[in-house]
């Protein structure tokens, strides 16, 4: 390992930290926004619960795989270093390059969006009387990228301390809602148990195109692995955190969508982005839904300030394997990336002005996936290839875990490869991982790098 890489990185991130930014980089836009674009599909209680426990399953799966390769292969960077590490130091560099692009910043475009939208629905009188919702809803989001980027910027023990904060604030939030809906007397004529159509609906298109909506809500799952030079005790924080983050989230995917569906009409649901607020209105009532979406723009701002403040980590990573990209490896004296959060920030920004909710999720998640996939097969590959590494973690159940993992995400794939609505935003997603490689090979090396050393 390159001895200079995260030398100058703080050990400050404990398991509750780490565990906090994992469920703060899940519990986010998706839950919020992403049953409106499934119940059309999926006219079933029992199809959507089975399609949030599928996609908990199967981050569950590479959740357990990312930890033995967190801790067999400690070094911040995530995929970009896996795969570097287990395959090629071009291919980690793809993986790199998606993160380092769009990876870390569409999510945090994603969720100003839906930041400004709630926000704007708020019925607040100064956001209300400020003219175009749509618009002022954009605003608003690329004014929160402004303040979570300087408040991170400022210091890494008040960034920890904020994310364990909004984090839990988050999390009871939503216990909130689960609670309240559940208690709610007035209740829809809808079933969680199978019914007739359901075994045909869970093997459909619409099943796999809406899976990867929900694995986009689980996205998070692998978080800690990104900033593994900056974790108290790796071998046991990253297995832990991961596996107990990716845990609590499925419990509070489920609950909350359970409320969602016993609460409101479906046909209220279907195609809106404002899905929680539509549900707030009939579990609380209209100055309620008000107040929820208030608390909801509270836990975005959490989900906005776990990506600004991980994604910098795979920049930083890569600037000190590439002499090109040298420049984002620059830390401050107390540690902290800023040149690479700034660039972060500006990319977020930029999708923010141009792109739409569903174009940034659809044209976003291909890649990801892709990359994560890689990693998840990497776990076998690593097994093959190096007997004898020391793996301070091994994936539990494995070979099975890992094959879970993989054989979901092949098939959710290869339906959004097939669907018309998605294949074109899939494509453009390659065509980005694809593009990286002429930035690769067209970048100098830096010699001393641990990707470089291990291709050589």
């Amino acid at each position: 390992m390159n001895p200079g890489a995260n030398s100058s990185a703080v050990k400050s991130i404990s398991l509750l930290t780490a565990t906090c930014i994992v469920v703060a980089n899940m519990v986010g836009t998706g839950i919020f926004t992403s049953l409106g674009f499934q119940v059309g599909g999926l006219p079933s209680g029992f199809a959507i619960m089975a399609l949030w426990f599928v996609g908990g399953i199967c981050a569950l799966c590479g959740a357990l795989s990312y930890a033995e390769l967190g801790a067999a292969l400690p070094r911040s960077g995530g995929e970009y270093h896996f795969l570097g590490a287990i395959y090629h130091p071009a291919v980690g560099f793809l993986a790199g390059w998606v993160s380092a692009t769009v990876g870390f910043a569409a999510p945090v475009a994603i969720a100003a969006i839906a930041f400004g939208n709630y926000l704007s629905a708020a019925g607040l009188p100064a956001v209300a009387g400020a003219g175009d919702q749509s618009a002022t809803g954009t605003y608003i989001g690329l004014l929160l990228i402004v303040i979570v980027t300087l408040f991170l910027l400022r210091d890494v023990k008040v960034g920890s301390a904020f994310q364990d904060a909004s984090t839990l604030l988050k999390i009871a939030l939503i216990l909130v809602v689960i609670g309240a809906g559940f208690w709610a007397v007035r209740s829809q004529p809808i079933t969680f148990l199978p019914v007739k159509g359901d075994g045909q609906l869970i093997g459909s298109a619409p099943f796999a195109i809406s899976l990867y909506w929900v694995m986009y809500s689980y996205s998070g799952w692998n978080a800690s692995t990104y900033i593994v030079g900056e974790v108290r005790n790796p071998a046991r924080t990253i297995p832990l955190s991961v596996g107990l983050g990716t845990l609590i989230v499925m419990a509070l995917y489920l609950a909350v969508n359970a409320v969602f569906l016993r609460t409101t009409p479906v046909a209220e649901m279907d195609g809106k982005l404002q899905v929680a607020l539509v549900a707030g209105t009939h579990i609380f009532g209209q100055m309620g839904a008000h107040l929820m979406a208030l608390f909801i723009c509270l836990g975005l701002i959490s989900t906005v300030s776990s990506m600004m403040w991980i994604g910098p980590r795979v920049t930083v990573a890569m600037g000190e394997d590439l002499l090109a990209f040298r420049w984002l490896a620059r830390r401050t004296s107390r540690g902290i990336p800023a040149t690479a959060i700034l660039v972060q920030a500006a990319i977020a920004a930029v999708l923010l002005l141009t792109s739409t909710f569903q174009t940034v999720v659809d044209y976003v998640q291909f890649a990801l996936t892709l990359s994560s996939t890689l990693a998840v097969a990497g776990v076998i590959v690593l097994r093959f290839r190096q007997p004898d590494l020391p793996r301070p973690y091994r994936t539990w159940g494995y070979p099975v875990t890992p094959l879970i993992f993989l054989a979901i995400s092949g098939w959710m794939m290869w339906h959004m490869l097939a669907d018309e609505k998605t294949r074109h935003a899939s494509l453009l997603g390659l065509a980005t991982i694809a593009s990286g490689l002429i930035v690769y090979f067209l970048s100098p090396k830096n010699p001393a790098a641990p990707l470089v050393e291990q291709s050589a």
